[in-house]
């Protein structure tokens, strides 16, 4: 495997590729779900032997001022090693130096109404600091198709609009959370909990999985209103809180757009996606599950 730590070293690998590589950007700290991404990409890749590439960068542009960058867990020894098992073909892991060798004024900036509504109201300018990386990674490694992540559901919307408003050839894949035994999705945060918070963690998951057993009820008993998808946020944010969380949304809204659903969907009820976050503690957690 190819460890590639400087924009030289990507180019010259690129450039020896028959075909564009398949993609998956980290930010490392690597766990089973990231992990995953990469088995899913090399699924992509066995038909055409396109190789694939990790990215392993902490983009500073999307950590707010009173957040984690600076204590963000950095693992590149043990991210190695993850990867080579995982039969990764290279490894593009630039300094900061690299990615940014000026103060990056230019910036991608998604629409508002997307970007600022559910994570983008509770962390304004991250998702501009998302989509500008990735769009500035995306020219560098030139892929076929990148593989992301499900759990950043939101973050998987935005970068399909870039890619397809931008006229990228690039092919967005989204890949099932990767959840542990008791339905935690796996992230890199989790480190961060302490025992007892780490078993209270599945609270989260559960109370979007009581909004989907009640969903599908109301559906199937043609009773599913506005009126029923408000009271069950209201009673999946009383739950959290009561145990001891402090949420900043639990939100359905419908798959398609992260639009509310309102009064007018009642008679065909679209697709619809339970999305949340919350703090345990010190550490915030997010989640989603689609309902129907």
């Amino acid at each position: 495997m190819h460890v590639l730590t400087s924009l030289a070293e990507l180019q010259s690998w690129r450039s020896s590729l028959a075909h564009a590589p398949i993609f998956v950007p980290t930010m490392g700290n690597l766990h089973q779900g990231h992990l995953a991404l990469v088995h899913q990409a090399k699924s992509l890749s066995s038909n055409n032997e396109a190789h694939v590439v990790v990215s392993i960068f902490v983009n500073r542009l999307q950590f707010l001022p009173n957040e984690d960058f600076n204590t963000y867990p950095r693992t590149m020894a043990q991210d190695v090693q993850l990867l080579t098992g995982a039969g990764c073909d290279a490894i593009f892991a630039p300094s900061e130096l690299d990615l940014y060798p000026e103060p990056q004024t230019f910036h991608v900036v998604p629409p508002p109404a997307l970007a600022n509504d559910l994570e983008g109201e509770f962390r304004p300018g991250f998702f501009t600091g998302v989509c500008t990386v990735v769009h500035k990674l995306f020219n560098l490694v030139q892929p076929q198709a990148a593989v992301f992540g499900k759990k950043d559901y939101q973050q998987l919307m935005l970068i399909r609009r870039m890619v397809a408003q931008m006229a990228l050839p690039i092919a967005i894949v989204g890949a099932e959370t990767w959840r542990d035994h008791d339905g935690l999705a796996l992230s890199s945060r989790n480190g961060y909990l302490s025992p007892q918070e780490r078993t209270q963690a599945s609270q989260l998951f559960a109370a979007l999985q009581h909004i989907k057993t009640n969903v599908n009820a109301l559906l199937q008993n043609l009773q599913l209103t506005h009126a029923n998808l408000l009271d069950l946020q209201s009673q999946a944010m009383h739950a959290l809180t009561v145990s001891g969380w402090q949420p900043d949304y639990v939100q359905i809204r419908k798959k398609q757009d992260l639009s509310l659903p309102s009064q007018q969907d009642e008679a065909d009820m679209p697709p619809l996606v339970a999305l949340a976050a919350a703090r345990l503690g010190n550490t915030r957690l997010i989640d989603n599950l689609e309902l129907n």
